[in-house]
């Protein structure tokens, strides 16, 4: 989805008033049903980081960061895409042991988005990350962490309906797990966003895995960003936005990399003379002297699972709103702002 989209006869369930406190509802209720489900406490987290240290995120590895100077700090600050890296690091800072995480109330600014009906300059999302044995480095760990998920969206959810009856949509909770070569397998003449569309539309509820490596068409489902997740243990949680008639993206998660994983993806990459086997493939070899990738290499890093689930799109989803800027306050396009207007969209 690219661009305003238009839904006919739409009109919001909940006045502004409303919105405000089912926003506050759902972002409060929500944050403690992930918590009690994944076991994770809540910490504090930075907005801004040192550029050169390797904590930002590259996302798809072609978006601008927001960089800047200061007064008294020597070198360039970056606002950060997200917190995949700095919440591993944290754990081992921490002293998380097995099974225990965190999570954190994550802000960023992507200048580089497009905006649309699901898409902001401005980010936020519960960023999450817990602490896995070797053994839980499997497929089926990660559908099961899964799973708990969105029963935290869907206990989130009741909360919701009981407080705001005029909410109808029921969202899915019987997850379907579908890799992106089994998704091309099915619809080979479809784009993936097509097939994505095509998949929730039938499951209602869809775990997409195996994202960032080429398929055998020789094309990715989607980018993602080479140093954080292992492209065969991760996934995006999709649901089927009733609103907007479209998959719909909550999440994207799964188990970070290791040595292994790293040096597997180098050996894909047809980069047998670097150490790193996922890094040279997007173009990021020169990452391997970060002190984050360092460690990850060197196996100083607890294994670990994680992701991000958008506060504003989790809310803009269960309070049933054709635009994301009715549940977040952001800028957007003057065109978009009176399309809008014109169409029953009040951008808050």
């Amino acid at each position: 989805m690219r661009g305003l989209q238009i839904v006919d006869g739409y009109t919001s369930a909940l006045t502004l008033r409303e919105t405000q406190k089912a926003i506050k509802l759902v972002k409060d209720t929500f944050a403690n049903e992930l918590a009690a489900a994944l076991n994770l406490e809540r910490v504090s987290a930075p907005f801004i980081v040192r550029k050169g240290s390797g904590i930002n995120d590259d996302l798809n590895g072609v978006e601008r960061k927001v960089e800047f100077d200061t007064k008294e700090i020597e070198g360039t600050a970056e606002i950060v895409q997200s917190l995949a890296k700095w919440k591993r690091t944290a754990l081992k800072a921490y002293g998380y042991g097995v099974d225990e995480g965190l999570y954190t109330n994550m802000n960023a600014i992507r200048r580089d988005d497009d905006c649309d009906n699901v898409h902001s300059i401005f980010v936020d999302q519960w960023d999450w990350e817990r602490v896995i044995s070797k053994e839980e480095r499997n497929i089926e760990f990660l559908e099961d962490i899964v799973k708990k998920i969105v029963g935290a969206i869907d206990n989130t959810q009741k909360i919701a309906h009981k407080a705001f009856p005029q909410l109808k949509n029921e969202l899915a909770t019987d997850v379907f797990f579908v890799t992106t070569q089994e998704l091309e397998d099915m619809y080979p003449d479809k784009t993936p966003k097509e097939r994505e569309d095509i998949i929730a539309k039938e499951k209602g509820v869809v775990f997409v895995m195996q994202i960032g490596d080429l398929l055998k068409s020789g094309i990715k489902h989607d980018g993602r960003a080479p140093d954080y997740d292992d492209w065969k243990l991760n996934g995006d949680l999709l649901f089927w936005n009733e609103t907007l008639r479209h998959a719909f993206e909550v999440s994207s998660m799964g188990i970070r990399v290791d040595s292994e994983s790293l040096a597997y993806q180098l050996k894909a990459a047809n980069a047998e003379d670097r150490m790193d086997k996922q890094l040279p493939r997007a173009g990021c070899d020169d990452r391997r002297a970060l002190p984050f990738h360092k460690a990850v290499l060197n196996g100083e890093l607890p294994y670990t699972i994680g992701g991000g689930i958008g506060q504003s799109r989790l809310s803009m989803l269960i309070l049933e709103k054709a635009h994301i800027g009715e549940v977040q306050v952001s800028l957007w396009p003057d065109k978009m702002v009176e399309d809008c207007k014109n169409n029953g969209i009040n951008l808050l």
